[in-house]
């Protein structure tokens, strides 16, 4: 079979004009490093439009193939064996009667499968040495670091023989002393030792324990959180085949290019010897972000047996070799004076890492930023345990964050007889509280008066328990939602064709939020082309390299490219122009030029694309920003590394949004159920109304199952996850869930190009805090402890 080539995405549209529900508009598109302007007709008509995902007809018909639907000639099967201890030396395998099995090709363990390299050292000036989901060299070492770890795999001609010959490999261990409760490891936690994903963990301004003790009113508040793990709809899954010395991989990956390069560096092949292709991609939230055993191990059997294999994790091995969120201890304090003025502001978490990689999470970040206290104190602490490294799950760190430090604020409204609302606003910062840096885009207020009008919270009691619909205690809370913004680097190339259409193309992911839709609105914006007449390649190595799918990050980081990559191509297309005696463009100046209409145009003087290039005798015309070379990627990476120094010294950037939820609350049961939510967000330019509201509503869904059903069991003395599968991990089903109202602010951050923040993660921060403050509102119980169960409220 010859590898499959990158789809190419044709933009379908719904209708024209503006989104009257969302209130979504266009806005000017802004080139800050370059010298001419060139205004797009089309901006009210392109940008911000409720577009039809492109991939919507592939993924409702069954068309989309993702990384477990490759079919190769002879291709084969294997599964894992997982450690049953957390820290050992394995002393034997016995792999005798799991190979004689029926159909099995290999079992592979580290006496006989092939070497690899050990991961790099991570480093954040190579930014691609940061792909290792853990430090751990597959196979090539008897030690085992987590209950989990993958000893051995096995090659069969069938799924179900691989998994039998899996069940029939016998290992023996030499156990070794091992950390796994992080409970009873809190004691020893110590400071912060990693960065927490590129983000600042802590941070004082004056003496904030001393003001918490002189305030007249405070709270002093310890909260927790469990350990939560991934389930995306798509299982993890690697499909490798070896030509030769070329490899290539289909692999549900948030990050192409780390992968590539993590695979290269492992095999010790040239990077044009490596090929990653993720196509479609069925969730990762984070967790298909780095890369993970499965991806490794299916690469190296292939290998091994010379055939191609396909590796797709059960659900339980998901839990067991890929890592999730953080479980998590929180104090937040706060005191303040009597009409509400914060004094004093404390937030201080601990937080668990394993031995073998991975970040921590930065839990306290939100706290340096969200409210004017005169005093600040926020600190970050770690255990080290013999786990599986922590993998980035949405919002790391500020989706558990944001559930204490809102719950607390809540709490303090209570104590001061104030509106929680009204509390926030007289706390609500002109500049960062922490340092006084200038905020680069903050619209918090306009988002809680809208979103206070349209949840209809005037009609709040404020005694909890005075809500009643018949037998159902009625709750209502609020929180403020809050995740930091970044742009990372993006390589794109942009084809301006004879016949007016337009090829973008550039390794960036589709996980579902819609990328090569909005990619497709942003180019046919820039250029003023029709969406229709737009195509986007994306999700192979093949392509210019993209950053990955994290940190709500790609949409903006592409469009800042594509928005140079198109102004290359005007000012080439007007050089064309202008050299020609016939063209009614010939002495007009760039920065007066409109793009519209499929080409430049002053006023109603001017041409098409198709005009100009048909008479320079030119196909097309070609444009490309960012570099796929080692030293290019280096030097992109060093731009980013340097950009991201300088904003971070100059402003503070951030999406953030109000949550207002509904709970109704059985009294005799302890049932809670959300009735109603609405949230009103501020991610600057909303690029695609739909796909936005999709990507924010996918948060807060994931918020409330952070708030009332997810979490990890684990096995205090064996560190084993016990409930490895979606019978016993509870996440939201549709019964779970109310209608949804959400809307955007939609005004352009003036700092990043095209004004655009990211929608991705903001969405569920906040929204556990706003859960508990509504079950709070409906029954007077505070629970500190998430999930908020039955038990917790009887």
């Amino acid at each position: 079979m010859t590898p499959h080539e990158p789809r190419v995405s044709q933009p379908h549209l719904r209708g024209p004009g503006r989104n009257p529900a969302t209130g979504t508009r266009g806005t000017a598109w802004h080139q800050p490093n370059a010298t001419t302007r060139v205004d797009s007709g089309e901006a009210e008509q392109v940008l911000g439009r409720p577009v039809d995902r492109v991939d919507g007809p592939a993924k409702t018909t069954g068309a989309a193939r993702y990384a477990a639907e490759y079919g190769y000639p002879n291709l084969t099967h294997a599964a894992l064996v997982c450690s049953t201890v957390p820290r050992a030396r394995i002393v034997e395998i016995d792999t005798s009667v799991a190979a004689a099995l029926p159909g099995v090709v290999a079992v592979l363990t580290h006496h006989n499968a092939p070497a690899l390299k050990p991961p790099r050292k991570q480093s954040v000036l190579d930014l691609a040495t940061l792909a290792a989901g853990t430090s751990v060299n597959y196979l090539n070492t008897d030690e085992v670091h987590w209950n989990g770890q993958p000893v051995a795999v096995t090659v069969a001609e069938t799924p179900d023989a691989a998994l039998a010959a899996a069940a029939l490999v016998r290992v023996r261990y030499a156990e070794l002393p091992s950390t796994v409760d992080f409970e009873v490891a809190v004691p020893n936690a110590h400071r912060q030792g990693r960065n927490a994903m590129l983000m600042p963990g802590g941070g004082t301004k004056g003496d904030a324990e001393s003001a918490l003790a002189a305030a007249p009113v405070s709270v002093d508040l310890r909260f927790s959180t469990p350990a939560h793990n991934h389930n995306a709809i798509e299982p993890h899954a690697t499909t490798a085949a070896w030509q030769g010395d070329a490899l290539t991989v289909h692999d549900g990956t948030q990050n192409i290019d780390w992968t590539r390069r993590h695979l290269a560096h492992g095999f010790g092949l040239s990077l044009d010897k490596v090929r990653v292709i993720a196509t479609f991609v069925g969730g990762g939230f984070g967790g298909k972000g780095k890369v993970w055993a499965g991806t490794v191990l299916a690469a190296l059997a292939a290998r091994a047996t010379g055939r191609p294999v396909r590796l797709a994790l059960t659900r339980a091995a998901v839990y067991r070799t890929v890592g999730g969120r953080t479980p998590s201890i929180q104090r937040v304090a706060l005191g303040a004076t009597t009409d509400g003025r914060l004094t004093s502001l404390i937030h201080t978490s601990v937080t668990r890492l394993g031995r073998v990689g991975g970040h921590p999470e930065q839990v306290v970040s939100q706290s340096r930023h969200l409210y004017a206290a005169e005093n600040i104190l926020v600190e970050q602490r770690q255990v080290d345990l013999d786990a599986v490294a922590n993998a980035t799950m949405r919002a790391p760190g500020e989706s558990i964050g944001t559930y204490a430090i809102e719950a607390a604020m809540d709490e303090l409204a209570y104590e001061l007889s104030i509106d929680p609302i009204e509390l926030r606003m007289r706390n609500e910062p002109e500049r960062n509280p922490l340092d006084g840096k200038r905020f680069a885009h903050r619209r918090l207020r306009e988002a809680y008066a809208r979103g206070a009008e349209r949840f209809g919270w005037a009609a709040r009691t404020p005694e909890p328990g005075s809500m009643r619909d018949g037998r159902w205690l009625v709750g209502m809370g609020v929180a403020t939602a809050y995740h930091p913004s970044l742009r990372l680097w993006a390589n794109v190339t942009v084809r301006l064709s004879a016949d007016g259409s337009v090829l973008v193309r550039c390794a960036c992911h589709e996980l579902g939020m819609g990328t090569a839709t909005a990619q497709a609105q942003v180019a046919a914006h820039e250029l003023g082309v029709p969406v229709e007449a737009v195509r986007v390649e994306y999700g192979d190595s093949d392509l210019p390299a993209g950053p990955g799918a994290g940190g709500s990050a790609q949409t903006a980081s592409i469009a800042a490219s594509l928005v140079e990559a198109c102004a290359k191509l005007r000012r080439e297309v007007f050089g064309l122009a202008r050299r020609s005696a016939d063209s009614p463009l010939r002495g007009q100046r760039l920065e007066s030029l409109q793009a519209r209409d499929g080409g430049l145009f002053a006023g109603p003087s001017g041409e098409t694309y198709a005009a100009i290039l048909a008479r320079a005798d030119r196909s097309q015309l070609d444009a490309e920003v960012g570099s796929d070379t080692r030293l290019g990627q280096l030097a992109g990476q060093a731009r980013f590394t340097t950009r991201f120094l300088r904003d971070a010294r100059r402003w503070v950037r951030a999406a953030a949004g109000a949550q207002f939820c509904e709970v109704r609350v059985d009294p005799d049961t302890g049932e809670v159920r959300v009735s109603r939510w609405v949230g009103v967000f501020d991610i600057g330019t909303v690029v695609n109304a739909k796909t936005a509201a999709s990507q924010l509503r996918g948060g807060i869904v994931m918020g409330i199952g952070l708030a009332l059903g997810e979490e990890t069991l684990v096995d205090r003395a064996t560190g084993r996850v016990l409930n490895a599968n979606l019978a016993e991990y509870h996440v939201p089903v549709h019964a779970d869930v109310p209608r949804i109202d959400v809307s955007c602010v939609d005004e352009p951050d003036p700092t990043m190009p095209l004004g655009v923040l990211g929608a991705g993660e903001v969405g569920i921060t906040g929204a556990a805090g706003a859960v508990a403050n509504a079950v709070f509102h409906a029954t007077g119980r505070r629970v500190h402890d998430l999930p908020i169960t039955l038990d917790k409220l009887l």
